[in-house]
């Protein structure tokens, strides 16, 4: 590589913010944006209230990149955001009723989501290690929201499952696979852990 290109290359990637905690915070507001933004896209599912949007990728991506806790601190300003009235949630939802709905379940447990994928992938962990804390980050979310749908519907467990889950899986295996590859990436810019 050329001394320019070299030259270039290390200003285009200098730290913007240099000092670690506050580079964690804007990492949280940026994490808790993008999902505000991943739940715009929302594509309904037959036979389910849980639409398809790009929020999981963005919850466990927030808790692989920023750490648990700062993961878990960011989806806890974009719940609380929602919870307060803000348009976050999917097709532009607010509120506090919108928490006790068929979906609340899953949003609830975005910051145990994220801090469980973050905490499992640890900040060195190894490929497999990642990809483990993603996809527990992802059955934490289907806990969460699977135990609020079948409170709300009375339904039995295989309905439950079928219903707010079997729909999702394979999409879902493709947002793992997509977090782990842009998390390498993401973590060697080091936001750093709380």
């Amino acid at each position: 590589m050329s001394t320019l290109a070299q030259s270039l290359r290390s200003w285009a990637v200098q730290d913007v913010v240099v000092d670690r905690r506050a580079r964690l915070a804007v990492g949280a507001v940026a994490f808790a944006l993008a999902t505000a933004f991943g739940a715009q896209i929302a594509v309904p599912v037959p036979l389910t209230p849980v639409p398809v949007t790009l929020q999981t990728l963005f919850v466990i991506l927030a808790g692989v990149v920023l750490g648990p806790r700062a993961g878990a601190v960011s989806m806890a300003l974009y719940v609380g955001a929602g919870a307060l009235g803000a348009p976050v949630f999917s097709n532009g939802g607010a509120g506090l009723p919108w928490l006790l709905g068929p979906t609340g379940g899953y949003l609830l447990m975005f910051p145990a989501s994220a801090f469980i994928a973050g905490w499992v992938a640890g900040r060195r962990g190894s490929m497999l290690r990642l990809l483990v804390g993603l996809t527990l980050g992802v059955l934490m979310h289907y806990a969460g929201g699977l135990a609020r749908l079948a409170a709300l519907t009375g339904q039995p467990l295989g309905t439950v499952v079928a219903m707010g889950a079997v729909p999702f899986l394979f999409g879902d295996a493709v947002k793992i696979v997509t977090a782990a590859w842009f998390a390498r990436g993401l973590r060697a810019t080091s936001f750093g852990t709380l």
